[in-house]
Order: structure tokens, then sequence, then C-alpha cells
């Protein structure tokens, strides 16, 4: 059964954020306060909170759905239920936006990769080493929008995985040495988010230090646990709110081009 609230009052514009246990999200906040902002009429937000991928299909049967946000955990299953796949999507293997077009076609894109770009790169000019290398924490659908970043960027970088896997790190493997090597730590997983803010990355946070810049793709709580046990020994930090906020402009661009 799909969890939702549409009300057909008066819309002939429906958009909606696609994922599971998702009631934590800011998506339908921002995108309703963005419509009375910008006197946007006619037009509704909605969060489509599914336990399984097939159920999908009855949400892109809702009359004047013309788009919507794709999150955890269906950024990669998703792309079986898409009609076109832009370039970027295709090669990352992630999709986080659909635009629903006249024919009813569901193509599907990756805002992820721009807003994790712009507010990643704010920090870079402050970082204290020359050539810096990272960990991303988790292997779902947005690491590989993270990975395909740090690439363009020339930064090298390994996966985090709590299964054993010849391309991946464990996290038994993170150790004192390792950090001093990785100093970009970026988690990608949902550990800490709201309600379960007393969960982190198991790390060995005693090696942390100001030469660490950690960044959760997590926005609420503003400052994750992981965030706050980096802080205290000195890191930068940043959370996910400003990726959060450029992906969703981005989104809306493409709905109305």
């Amino acid at each position: 059964m799909i969890k939702y609230s549409y009300s057909k009052k008066n819309h002939k514009y429906i958009f909606g954020l696609i994922g599971k246990e998702i009631s934590y999200s800011f998506s339908k906040k921002f995108f309703l306060k963005k419509f009375q902002k910008e006197s946007i009429i006619q037009t509704t937000y909605e969060i489509f909170d599914i336990p399984k991928i097939e159920e999908v299909l009855s949400i892109f049967n809702i009359p004047y759905l013309k788009g919507c946000n794709i999150t955890i955990p269906y950024k990669q299953s998703i792309i079986s239920f898409i009609t076109e796949l832009m370039p970027e999507a295709k090669i990352i293997g992630s999709v986080n936006v659909i635009k629903i077009d006249e024919k009813k076609n569901r193509i599907g894109y990756n805002t992820d990769i721009l807003g994790f770009e712009l507010s990643f790169k704010k920090d870079m000019n402050k970082f204290s080493y020359k050539n810096p290398k990272a960990l991303i924490l988790g292997t779902g659908g947005v690491s590989s929008s993270i990975s395909f970043i740090l690439n363009k960027l020339g930064i090298d970088h390994k996966y985090v995985s709590r299964k054993k896997n010849k391309n991946f790190l464990i996290y038994e493997e993170i150790n004192k040495d390792l950090l001093e090597n990785y100093q970009i730590i970026i988690n990608c997983t949902p550990l800490g988010t709201y309600p379960k803010i007393n969960l982190c990355p198991s790390l060995p946070y005693k090696w942390i230090s100001s030469h660490h810049y950690l960044y959760d793709l997590v926005y609420n709580p503003p400052k994750t646990l992981f965030l706050k046990k980096g802080e205290e020994k000195g890191a930068m930090i940043r959370n996910g709110l400003e990726m959060f906020r450029i992906q969703a402009e981005e989104s809306w661009k493409i709905w109305n081009s």
C-alpha cells in the first residue's frame, strides 16, 4: 500500500518524492514553500513512501503526475521502470530525478552530481593538503554519484562497505595508517538520519584529526553524530543540506524545461 496524502483539490501538476521510510525528508516542505513564494498555483508535491520498488507503477498512474525525485533505496532499482536515461545517469547507474513528458515517457536524470560538486568545491580551497584521497562510506546509488565527481576532480578514492568485496574496503580495515592517507571521508549511508540520530558509521574516530574533512550527505539532523565526532577532533565538516537544495532546484529546472 502506497503511503501518501494526495488530495485531488485543484491540482493540475503533481510532483513527489519516491523512497522507503522517508518521513524525515525536507523535500515536500522545500517545494511547497517554493510554490508559495513564487506564486506557483495548482501544483503540489507529495511523499510517496513505498515498501518495494514494484509499487512505483501505481504512482506513475496518478493523473497529472509530472515528475518525481528518487531517494534511498531506489536510485538504482528505479532504472528498470524508466523509458529513457540521460547520458550521465546512464554512466553512473543512478537516478534521482524523473521527468514525465506529454507522451508519458519517464526520463531519468541525475542531479545529485551537481549538488555534491558545487557544495564540495566550496571547501576544496580550504584543504591543508595536496593530492587528498577520499573514503566513500557506503556502496548504494548515491555513492556512485559521489565517485563520479571525485573522478572528475582527480581525487583518488575507495569505497568502504560492511560486506567484504575485492573492490571495497571493509570498516575493520580502517586504521590509523589508512586514515593518515585518506583525509576526506564522505558518508553516503543513511546512518544518523532522524529519528535514529544516535547511529553513525563504525570508524576509529580517535584517529580523526584537524587534517580530515568529513562530509555527510545526511542533512536531518543538521549535525549528525558522524559530524559531531569529527568536529570534536578538529576536522572540517559539512552536511548535505546545500547538496539537497541544489539538486532540488535542478530538478525543478528539468521538470519545467
